[in-house]
């Protein structure tokens, strides 16, 4: 007799990421599994401030909704199997549309309007791709992709556009953060 596969929920997640044994640790939830990531390192962190700055700033300005950080939890999928997507996101932009009310101690129950990760040493191409996937099949209108060693970003938009971005292009979003323009160049420290 073959015995079924245990899958861990978006609520079962929530508790076990508070337990002793995991607290230390940075996880996603990714189809029902546990999956690990690595603690991030000083220049993913710099990297990360100089946008959230910019982002942040552009958005409280023109009053467009919030941004989080910090790999904050999203619930990308739920599934009737139990076979549920949270993803930790570097940067989030949610506009006000999106955003949920109060502030609580759970996870983001949408989907962000702008993710941007940033890809470290460990990363693989595949597991960023499928991250990439998940997020615009969930609702995200632009995944940025950073890519510190060769200082670009991909920028991935909801209708199937793909754009590489070096040091002197323009970064922006369109529609999604109206306004905001910054040199690619800008976001890598010298």
């Amino acid at each position: 007799m073959a015995i079924a596969e245990r899958f861990i929920t978006a609520e079962r997640f929530l508790e076990l990421v508070d337990l002793p044994e995991y607290v230390d640790s940075n996880l996603e939830l990714v189809e029902g599994r546990l999956v690990e990531m690595p603690k991030p390192k000083r220049r993913h962190g710099v990297i990360a401030t100089r946008l959230i700055l910019r982002i942040a700033n552009h958005v409280e300005t023109h009053e467009l909704g919030e941004v989080t950080s910090g790999d904050a939890g999203f619930v990308l999928e739920r599934d009737s199997y139990g076979r549920d997507t949270v993803r930790g996101l570097d940067i989030a932009f949610l506009s006000k549309a999106h955003q949920l009310g109060p502030l609580e101690d759970s996870w983001y129950e949408t989907t962000p309007d702008l993710a941007v990760e940033i890809i470290s040493p460990s990363n693989k191409a595949s597991d960023i791709l499928r991250k990439v996937s998940q997020l615009l099949n969930a609702g995200a209108r632009h995944v940025w992709v950073v890519y510190p060693d060769s200082r670009s970003v991909m920028q991935y938009s909801a209708d199937g556009d793909v754009a590489i971005l070096k040091e002197n292009d323009i970064l922006d979003s369109g529609d999604v953060l109206p306004g905001f323009e910054l040199r690619v160049g800008e976001i890598f420290p010298s």
